[in-house]
């Protein structure tokens, strides 16, 4: 008996069960399973790297409107996608978070991030994030996936206000000017797929009147009034089925989307604007015209020569942050919406969306 136990405590070890082959001197080959568990978790280092491979998921899905959502909660990052693309049926909603499952078996894609379709996007996903998981989708319906991480493992740029700004060089190149945040992760994908997606991105409440407007424009009002068809509709039009505040608050919860009833009501009352898309806030500077203008005729100095330090700028957003918080309690306000200051000219520029509290 007690060789037994041995036996079992020198193979059942956790760097055994990892190991395929002992190769000597301290190398050893993997097992394919924590090959690819490793795998998983250096292809997501980032919130950026997470939401890259979300939309892709769901470009991949043949999604031709994807409602990108994210918000903070407490220290963690909470991010929602919610497509019009193929769906995935309910017996399939747990197993796609697996290792090399996929529905790509003849086809790959290979974009400017690499290569997709391994079956491995959704599983870096859950090897990384707090919380993942299929919050509703079925078969042509559609998909709303939830993801919840935590900055101690999947880490993101401090500044995630910033705008990125697209700049058009001599022989049609471009660069981006901004942090590589949030903000400028989804501009580059949605100029990448311009022709065949529509991407909307935005605040949970934002994204939550979005889907509502969307679904609204797209169903009758009399469906809406006296269908029951709302299981069976896209996930992208199930808010339209809300008949108060209270089945909004439901829904939107099925979603992924938790908010509470009176962001519900201000989001039926119109009090909510949804998101444009997002390439349409893309702006773009042509330098090619600015280096054909003539020069101009040199004059003193402004305070629009001053270039303030980023982590300056930094600071001084964290204070703006705090004296906006107490005001946003009051109003039952977003508390961390995505506050922009930009130096324009001779002035400083401070632009805080107003979002309902979720």
């Amino acid at each position: 008996m007690n060789q037994l136990t041995s036996f079992l405590d020198e193979v059942a070890t956790e760097s055994h069960l990892r190991v395929e082959t002992d190769l000597g001197d301290g190398f050893v080959r993997l097992r394919t399973d924590e090959a690819e568990r490793r795998q998983a978790a250096h292809d997501i280092r980032t919130n950026e790297d997470m939401i890259i491979e979300l939309l892709r998921n769901s470009r991949d899905a043949h999604a031709r409107n994807i409602f990108l959502a994210f918000a903070k909660s407490g220290d963690d990052r909470v991010v929602v996608v919610v497509d019009d693309g193929d769906g995935i049926p309910a017996h399939m909603h747990e197993r796609v978070f697996e290792p090399r499952v996929t529905s790509k078996l003849d086809s790959m894609h290979l974009d400017k991030w690499g290569i997709h379709g391994r079956g491995m996007a959704l599983y870096a996903v859950k090897v990384n994030a707090r919380e993942s998981r299929i919050c509703c989708s079925a078969p042509g319906k559609g998909c709303s996936l939830y993801a919840r991480t935590n900055p101690d493992k999947v880490v993101e740029k401090a500044d995630q206000s910033t705008f990125p700004t697209f700049i058009l060089k001599d022989g049609g190149k471009v660069t981006v000017k901004g942090p590589k945040n949030i903000l400028r992760t989804a501009c580059e994908f949605a100029l990448e797929h311009r022709s065949s997606v529509s991407l909307y991105v935005g605040s949970i409440s934002q994204i939550a009147a979005t889907l509502y407007e969307f679904g609204c424009a797209t169903i009758s009002s009399v469906e809406r009034a006296f269908g029951d068809g709302r299981q069976d509709s896209a996930v992208v039009k199930r808010l339209a089925f809300a008949r108060d505040c209270q089945e909004f608050a439901q829904i939107a919860h099925e979603l992924g989307l938790d908010m509470s009833e009176r962001s519900a009501r201000r989001i039926m009352d119109g009090e909510v604007r949804p998101a444009p898309e997002i390439k349409e806030l893309i702006t773009f500077v042509d330098q090619r015209e600015q280096a054909a203008a003539p020069a101009k005729t040199p004059r003193k100095r402004t305070s629009g020569g001053i270039r303030f330090a980023p982590e300056d700028l930094s600071r001084f957003k964290d204070t703006v942050a705090r004296a906006y918080a107490e005001l946003a309690d009051a109003y039952y306000l977003e508390s961390d919406p995505h506050i922009v200051v930009q130096k324009r000219s001779d002035a400083l520029h401070i632009s805080i969306p107003l979002y309902p509290n979720s």
